[in-house]
């Protein structure tokens, strides 16, 4: 049985705050892009895992910090019933300036690994989208890619401090996000170097292989365009 070339480990990060771990995945080259792959509201479960080694697969060196540290070690959920209230309960108690410093503390880790090689990018999904257009807000990345990030249709005022290039992917069918929120996205990076792609016939978490509304057609386009897209980290 053959084993993969990537290899992942959990790490410290020290913090203003306190030290907490983050799921490290390095390319089989060895050295590569940094890549901050920020999670959802489930946590660094299973999914930001194999997604964590997928990129890292594609060359890059990524790091997922536990960003639910001070609420419990290493939480992992699923995506529906309990686990499901457990995480919107774990988002709602998330306190914006700690999730900041707790952004700004994994960043500086990454940049300061051996293995980082280039320039860093950010690469969040759902809450973790959110938090991947604030960080190239304030975070002086190279790179943000979002897949529906709640909420980045409330915080547009950041547009106009953005300085790198930033992909936006949405799902048409997305019950938490409307057109509507995408169509404002769109027209406040109108003037910024930015894409906006909307997937016909796909719903919120699309990208997802372990959740029902996965959607493999508009997953595999959007990690194209993600690529092709980051590959200017290199």
């Amino acid at each position: 049985m053959s084993h993969s070339p990537v290899t992942s480990q959990w790490i410290d990060v020290d913090g203003p705050d306190g030290r907490f771990d983050a799921y490290l995945a390095r390319p089989p080259a060895g050295r590569g892009p940094g890549l901050l792959l920020l999670q959802e509201i489930f946590g660094i479960n299973e999914h930001i895992r194999g997604v964590a080694d997928q990129y890292a697969l594609d060359g890059f060196v990524v790091l997922a910090p536990d960003l639910f540290w001070r609420q419990g070690h290493r939480i992992a959920l699923g995506y529906e019933g309990a686990d499901r209230e457990r995480a919107n309960a774990l988002k709602n108690a998330l306190a914006p300036e700690q999730t900041w410093r707790d952004l700004k503390a994994s960043l500086s880790t990454l940049r300061a690994r051996p293995e980082h090689s280039g320039r860093t990018g950010a690469l969040g999904y759902c809450l973790g989208g959110r938090l991947a257009f604030n960080a190239a807000a304030s975070l002086g990345i190279d790179a943000a890619v979002a897949y529906y990030g709640g909420g980045i249709q409330d915080q547009l005022a950041l547009a106009e401090q953005i300085r790198c290039p930033v992909q936006f992917h949405y799902g048409e069918l997305d019950a938490h996000i409307p057109p509507t929120a995408v169509e404002a996205v769109r027209q406040a990076m109108a003037d910024t170097d930015a894409e906006v792609h909307v997937y016909p016939g796909a719903g919120h978490g699309f990208n997802c292989w372990a959740r029902a509304g996965y959607h493999p057609a508009s997953a595999a386009l959007a990690h194209g365009r993600t690529l092709a897209f980051l590959a200017t980290l290199f």
